[in-house]
């Protein structure tokens, strides 16, 4: 959907398109039920409404403590804790810590007594918890994660066996140490700084190593790598996408990756960046054969904590600070990354959700598909051009009058659901529409504008509401809404009602969740006293609306079209001065700060002000004063509000599809996520860089356990054009979340819309839609034991340096490397191959051939337009399926084996088979394989019932092919064997005589030396 990224561009047309009115003033008419949209050019008509004014989504204006030249810094003037009543105990250790001076009271009132806790809780994890000392039950809220919103670790029997070492001190205050035992490597200290420990404050800060290698605390746009001068702020916010701030979702989680030399001593110390890029390059000649000279270790660290926080990274530490909640750390030990992220997942979020097989197909969207004719013309033409397209996703557009659960009666009246989810189920194709997260609450003085919705949860009590106990009534696309409130007694099972009740009405497949940040359009509760006007308009023009036309030219028009793209700059440039002129005077701002009151907590405008994206928490948002059922303030769980939604969207899927996995995609997400829902990056725009970017969103998303992960392919807000989309399309293809979606104001983007785009997308397709097994295996295996399904080089090979920051390219599982053109009018792409060192030989995807490269080296690799260079790993046996149109279809069709030999000739890989849709398979298909001496062998594990033949099995690097080649010891015919000797390509097709009772009806072997 389009948010703030649009919403601040329109800001500036509003004046000129409607009255803006005060709350205090009434509309000239309010005798219509209902407005509408003005969609792709076509005029209609408006009654007239009363519009929001603009000014009522400013905020106060605040200056973050990071920019603030006034800003008290805490550690020079707070005096730290002293530990004493130390107790120990076989698990750990608890203490009390005590103000070891004055209180200082800088952004909050000091706690003058807590309570420290220490846990060896499993083999590889630790925890470290603060927590004031005496609580009572009228603020404990404030304080402590409710285990039922967000589960903490559990201890484990291993925890004996743990390679973390706890210690501590109290000079000059009170620090503590994390060491890793088997090297004594430091992986965490705050010594030489002071604990600070507030209620609305806390901070505390540890030591890094210089030029450190840090990856997660998201979410943000931004490299993989962190930069170590910046500042990850973490807090929930419906934004456009911005580079380098916060965004939707809340992720306090990071990995560590520390390099040393091999064979050093017991006390490592970790080499900087520029020692391990002065020795990285040329390091094959020195060792031969003997591998990378260097070894690797990696930590995480994940901070159990809801609030708005900054993390301020600085070339040697890291300090943390967030407006209130409690100290819950937790430390894991890896070594490596796969670990690191499995212990994450397996004892503290939660394992990813398997998906549907479905769900792994195409998927097309727009905001701006008008009714059902055109809907399906979209879908016809999908088929027309052969490009596969599994589900057909729909924004906004359907809904009556942006009201959730409701379709528009004159472009998607009931009338025509039948016909047309008959015809496309009868296609075996999908349909996911999108839900917002306010609801409508209707103008009781027009009878005619009721909603069922809003009553049903009213009579319920299942809205935030003020802190006065009045309902909390904020704006979205409908008008005032009204926001659920997931810590109501019925809040999930009213949700799950009206999605149950819908699906009667709307047989949808799945549920796309967004505006869930919670977003709001106006500061605080401006409906109140102002629903008789309902229903309002946004304090913004919609697209396509009078008066607010979006001409955009492609990214790269200049570059061929300089002549036009001249004449555009010069027709902006007096808005360009008078942006400028804005920006100048901006200087003199007088910024809100806020002093402590003790004993006392200002929410809406906390003393330390976080570096969040819209300054004033309030801004777009649900007010941090709204009040949940249970008293507590919405300051103190926002960053999870999307995560509940999610969970209570996740629950009436399984209310509507008893037994299958529910799918979701959601916009705001927060550690946990994962195991309910999928999520898409948000509202991009279509440039090159945010093509490069949404490589390193989704492998964060890897680290934060949530692998169903996509862009807007080919960008969503702006024109696209033929290049961009066609790289993007291609790119895509290897994401587990595969969607084009853009804004009504900008051009149709559909792949049919050029025909390289659709060249393109049908070459990139046939190898993801082949690759189906081998994605859909690689979800069991991290839905059952936490591992990645992107993966950064860094990850895979962590005994290479250099790859420490690669994000332009990326590994699908351990197998497949994806190097994408990242730029335009490039036809070559440049591109390492790791692993060369320790002895893996890559093949590339459409050959088989070998690749030539040298470890540690770039290499250059022809990339047209409309081809991406893909390879496969040596070692690796990758399962296949011929592509059909569909996910359906292409269960149908015949396996295939791509078996890419070692140096040495050898390779592995395993399949994963169920029937795609069980949320508890009862029967299910486990295949290894095994290639060694000439021979393949397949061990086939389970009884689910697969009756596909093996249609062709392609062996890469076979070094010779002698004698008969054979299948369970019967011979393939020599007419079904093409042997390559020049390209080392040995194909075996035709062999479905040979297996048509099934590929996996048993075990085989496969010998062809």
């Amino acid at each position: 959907m389009p948010r703030s990224s649009y919403l601040q561009a329109s800001v500036l047309v509003i004046l000129s398109s409607f009255s803006v009115l005060t709350n205090a003033q009434t509309p000239t008419s309010s005798s219509a039920s209902g407005w509408s949209t003005t969609l792709n050019g076509t005029p209609t008509s408006f009654r007239s409404v009363f519009t929001i004014p603009a000014s009522a989504d400013s905020g106060a204006e605040v200056l973050p403590n990071i920019q603030d030249p006034e800003a008290v810094n805490a550690q020079e003037v707070c005096p730290g804790y002293k530990a004493s009543d130390v107790q120990k105990n076989d698990r750990g250790l608890s203490a009390v810590l005590t103000l070891a001076g004055e209180p200082c009271n800088v952004y909050g009132t000091d706690v003058e007594a807590l309570g420290l806790s220490v846990e060896y809780q499993a083999k590889g994890r630790l925890a470290v918890s603060v927590v004031p000392k005496y609580l009572s039950a009228n603020n404990e809220s404030q304080w402590i994660v409710p285990e039922d919103l967000i589960p903490r670790p559990k201890p484990e029997d291993s925890y004996e066996d743990s390679d973390l070492h706890f210690d501590w001190g109290n000079d000059p205050s009170f620090w503590f140490t994390v060491t890793r035992h088997s090297t004594s490597d430091v992986i965490f200290t705050t010594k030489g700084a002071h604990l600070v420990y507030e209620n609305q404050f806390i901070e505390f800060v540890n030591t890094l190593p210089e030029d450190y290698n840090l990856y997660g605390l998201g979410e943000r746009i931004h490299r993989l790598r962190l930069n170590n001068n910046f500042t990850a702020t973490i807090y929930a916010a419906d934004v456009g996408d911005p580079i380098d701030r916060n965004l939707y979702g809340s992720h306090p989680f990071y990995l560590e990756t520390r390099y040393f030399n091999k064979g050093g001593n017991n006390t490592k110390r970790a080499l900087k960046q520029s020692e391990l890029h002065q020795r990285s390059f040329g390091y094959d000649e020195k060792h031969g054969s003997g591998g990378s000279p260097y070894e690797s270790y990696s930590h995480g660290v994940y901070y159990r904590n809801l609030h708005g926080m900054d993390i301020v990274l600085k070339p040697e530490n890291m300090t943390w600070r967030t407006l209130g909640g409690t100290i819950d750390l937790f430390f894991f030990d890896g070594p490596t990354q796969p670990e690191v992220t499995k212990q994450y997942q397996t004892s503290a979020v939660g394992l990813p959700a398997m998906q549907q097989y479905w769900t792994f197909g195409y998927h097309q969207c727009r905001w701006g598909y008008r009714n059902w004719t055109e809907t399906r013309d979209i879908v016809e033409t999908m088929r027309a051009f052969n490009i596969p397209m599994e589900t057909i996703w729909l924004d906004i557009d359907y809904m009556d009058q942006y009201r959730d659960f409701t379709l528009d009666p004159v472009t998607f009246p009931s009338s025509g659901v039948a016909d047309f989810f008959g015809w496309l189920h009868e296609h075996n194709q999908h349909f996911v529409p999108i839900v917002d997260g306010a609801i409508y609450i209707p103008n009781l003085q027009n009878a005619s504008d009721s909603y069922d919705t809003y009553t049903r949860g009213n009579e319920s009590g299942v809205f935030l509401k003020n802190p006065d106990g009045s309902q909390y009534i904020g704006a979205v696309w409908p008008g005032y809404t009204v926001f659920p409130d997931w810590m109501s007694t019925n809040g999930v099972s009213w949700w799950v009602k009206e999605m149950v009740e819908w699906y009667k009405e709307v047989p949808f497949s799945g549920f796309w969740v967004d505006m869930t940040e919670v977003s709001s359009f106006c500061i605080g509760s401006c409906g109140t006293g102002n629903v008789s006007l309902n229903p309002v308009h946004p304090p913004f023009a919609l697209p396509g609306e009078v008066g607010n036309v979006v001409f955009d030219y492609p990214e790269g028009f200049n570059i061929s079209n300089a002549t036009e793209a001249a004449s555009a700059s010069s027709g902006a440039s007096s808005q360009n001065a008078a942006k400028s002129t804005v920006q100048a005077s901006s200087t003199s701002t007088s910024y809100l700060r806020t002093t402590p009151t003790p004993g006392a907590r200002d929410v809406n405008y906390p003393p330390y002000v976080i570096d969040h994206v819209q300054g004033d928490l309030a801004v777009h948002a649900v007010s941090p004063n709204a009040t949940h059922a249970n008293g507590v303030e919405e300051y103190d769980v926002h960053n999870v509000w999307g995560h509940q939604i999610i969970n209570a969207t996740y629950q009436g899927l399984l209310s509507v599809f008893p037994g299958k996995r529910p799918f979701v995609i959601g916009r705001s997400t927060f550690a946990g996520s994962g195991k309910w829902a999928g999520h898409w990056g948000g509202d991009n725009a279509s440039k090159w860089y945010y093509m490069y970017f949404s490589i390193p969103q989704a492998l964060s998303f890897s680290l934060f356990g949530i692998p169903m992960f996509g862009v807007d392919t080919c960008g969503f807000n702006g024109n696209t054009d033929m290049e961009l989309c066609s790289r993007w399309m291609q790119l895509s293809a290897f994401f587990p979340f595969y969607r084009n979606h853009n804004v009504l104001s900008a051009i149709s983007q559909e792949p049919f819309r050029w025909d390289a785009v659709a060249s393109a997308s049908r070459t990139a397709m046939h190898i993801r839609y082949s690759l189906l097994p081998y994605m859909y295996t690689l979800f069991h295996q991290a839905h059952t034991t936490g591992s990645t399904v992107m993966r950064a080089l860094a990850w895979e090979f962590p005994n290479e340096p250099q790859l420490a920051g690669v994000d332009t390219q990326f590994l699908l599982g351990p197998n497949i490397l994806v190097t994408p053109v990242l730029e335009p009018h490039a036809d070559t792409v440049n591109g390492v191959f790791p692993g060369i060192i320790d002895g893996d030989v890559w093949y590339d995807w459409y050959s088989g051939e070998r690749v030539q490269a040298e470890a540690g080296v770039n290499t250059s690799i022809s990339a047209p337009l409309g081809h991406i260079p893909v390879f496969i790993r040596s070692g690796s046996v990758l399962p296949t399926q011929e592509p059909g149109y569909t996910t359906t279809e292409s269960r149908k069709n015949p396996w295939g084996l791509i078996v890419a030999l070692s140096s040495d000739g050898a390779a592995s890989g395993s399949l994963y088979v169920d029937d795609g849709e069980s949320l508890e398979p009862s029967e299910t298909l486990e295949v290894s394989f095994a290639a060694l001496n000439g021979q393949l062998k397949a061990e086939v594990h389970g009884d689910y019932k697969d009756t596909n033949a093996l249609g062709h099995v392609t062996i890469l690097g076979v070094s010779r092919c002698a004698g008969e080649i054979k299948l369970n010891g019967n011979t393939i015919e020599k007419s079904k064997v093409d042997y390559n000797q020049t390209s080392s390509v040995l194909k075996l097709s035709g062999l479905n005589d040979l297996t048509k009772v099934g590929a996996w009806k048993g075990s085989w072997t496969l010998s062809w030396e």
